[in-house]
Order: structure tokens, then C-alpha cells, then sequence
């Protein structure tokens, strides 16, 4: 029996628009509704109306958490630029094993985070760590890197800069290869140094990299969960609580389901004015 052409467009899409409908749509429907309801799985949903709003912004420790994450993305952001680039420029430069140190800054990123986080925790070890056996060897003091709330952030961002540095070599590789080279080869004529070289030619040339490393280390940023979950839980005294691992306490920890969509509503349309943002950018730059 011959297939009526009308009818197989919609076929053939089908399998995308179920996925969509119930993967995608549905649950986010859901969640805008959870927003006006208090629910905790057990018993059934409560209507109450803006409630879960109101509380959003009097919650105090949900402005911690806020503050805590604008600290990660204050150190985290300038050092992954930093250090992705400084690793860029090298590996861009005719050098023995190009390829294999190219294969060994990305490795990080390819392994699980939880298994990153473990080690950097046993590597952060108060007593028994590796960081400050090496500071006890130099005569230096022992540093609480996972239990001062001076250093518990820092040092997690540090981890997390570690993580993922390779995926930006990787995009600053891209970038710095589409520099003319004819600019160079002038520059070298004016005798003018890799310094400036690097200031007046490169780094006006990868602007559009260095944007889209700023955008996705900043959405990354406000993804932080993995590593204060597993190392520190948040503690001390809630400087590591990130907004993410927030949202999941307030609602795998205490069942306030209603509550937590509310925190996750908030932070989708946080990351969709970032990337409309960009976007706008991008665009502007074109």
C-alpha cells in the first residue's frame, strides 16, 4: 500500500516531537506550574498563588549561595582565561610532541568530574593531602584548602579551572590560528616584540574567542554543583553552598518541590538573558 506524501513528512518527524513533547515541553511546563504550588512528593500540591516567589528573594542563604557563586565566577573566570590562553600560545608554537601535550591538556575534561573531584580532595587533605605535606617539607604551615572559609572557594575554583582548561586551549587554538600571519610577518618588519606582538595583533584578533570563553565559563559557573557536593557540601558554614547545589538541597534534601522550581525557573532565565546577551553580540560584531 502505497504511503500518502502528505502523511510521511509528519512520520518521519514524529520521533523528534514525542521526544520534545514529553522530554522537553512537559516537564518544563510542569515546572512553571510546580512554581505556584507546595508540594513534597508525598502529599498532594498545594496552590499558593506567589508565595514561593516572594520567599525567593527574603531567603537569605539563597543570597549566600548567590554571592558564593559570583565569587567562584570572580576568580574562575579571570584564571580559565589566563591559563587557557597562556597554554594556547605555547602549544600554538612549533614545538617537539605538539600533539600529544595537545592530547594531554584536554584529557581532564574528558574524565568524569566526580572522579577529578575525589582526587583534588584527597590532594587538598588537611593532614594527609599532598599540598601541604609539600608545605610542612618547605617549612611552611599546613592550609585548611577545603575546611577555612577563606579558602574552600578559591580552591575549589582553582579545581574546576583545572577541569576544564583544556576545552578553552582548545577554542584559543582555533582562534589563534585564524590570525593572518601576514600580520606577524609585518610586525617582524617594524621589529616590534612578541610582547607587542601579542597585545597590539593577538589579542585584538581573538576577541570573539575570548567573548565566547567569558560566556561559557560564566554558564558553566552558575551550573557549579558537582565539585562543592563532593568535597565540601557546601560547608564550612555554607561558603561553598553554590546556587545550583542549593536548588538540588531545597529539593532532594527538604521535598520542597514547589520551591525548587521556583530556584530553577529563576536560574534558566538568568542563563537565557546571558545568551541572548551574547547573541546580541555576536550579531553586533558581524
Amino acid at each position: 500500500m502505497k504511503m500518502n506524501k502528505k502523511v510521511l513528512p509528519y512520520l518521519l518527524v514524529s520521533p523528534y516531537i514525542i521526544h520534545f513533547l514529553v522530554f522537553v515541553a512537559f516537564p518544563v511546563a510542569f515546572s512553571i506550574v510546580l512554581t505556584f504550588h507546595d508540594w513534597n512528593i508525598i502529599s498532594p500540591m498545594k496552590y499558593i498563588g506567589l508565595n514561593n516567589y516572594v520567599r525567593l528573594f527574603k531567603d537569605q542563604l539563597f543570597i549566600t549561595s548567590m554571592l558564593n557563586t559570583l565569587l567562584f565566577l570572580a576568580i574562575h573566570i579571570p584564571l580559565q582565561i589566563i591559563v587557557s590562553l597562556f597554554f594556547a600560545e605555547f602549544l600554538n608554537q612549533n614545538i617537539r610532541f605538539r600533539g600529544f601535550f595537545r592530547g594531554a591538556f584536554f584529557l581532564p575534561v574528558i574524565v568524569s568530574g566526580v572522579v577529578v573531584t575525589i582526587v583534588w580532595q584527597q590532594l587538598y587533605g588537611y593532614d594527609t593531602g599532598l599540598l601541604n605535606r609539600g608545605l610542612v617539607g618547605l617549612g611552611l604551615g599546613k592550609v585548611g584548602w577545603l575546611v577555612s572559609t577563606k579558602w574552600a572557594m578559591p580552591s575549589i575554583a582553582l579545581m574546576a579551572t583545572w577541569k576544564n582548561v583544556g576545552l578553552y586551549i582548545v577554542l584559543f587554538l582555533v582562534g589563534l590560528q585564524t590570525v593572518p600571519a601576514h600580520y606577524y610577518e609585518a610586525a617582524d618588519l617594524e621589529g616590534a616584540s612578541h610582547s607587542q606582538k601579542f597585545f597590539q595583533i593577538t589579542l585584538p584578533m581573538i576577541n570573539p574567542t575570548i567573548f565566547m570563553v567569558v560566556i561559557l565559563s560564566t554558564i558553566g559557573g552558575f551550573s557549579l554543583f558537582i565539585e562543592p557536593y563532593v568535597m565540601t557540601g557546601g560547608g564550612p558554614l555554607n561558603s561553598t553552598l553554590s546556587a545550583v547545589l542549593y536548588i538540588y538541597k531545597q529539593g532532594f534534601f527538604y521535598y520542597h518541590m514547589g520551591y525548587s522550581a521556583t530556584l530553577g525557573l529563576f536560574f534558566a532565565s538568568l542563563i537565557l538573558i546571558v545568551i541572548m546577551v551574547q547573541k546580541k553580540f555576536v550579531e553586533k560584531d558581524k
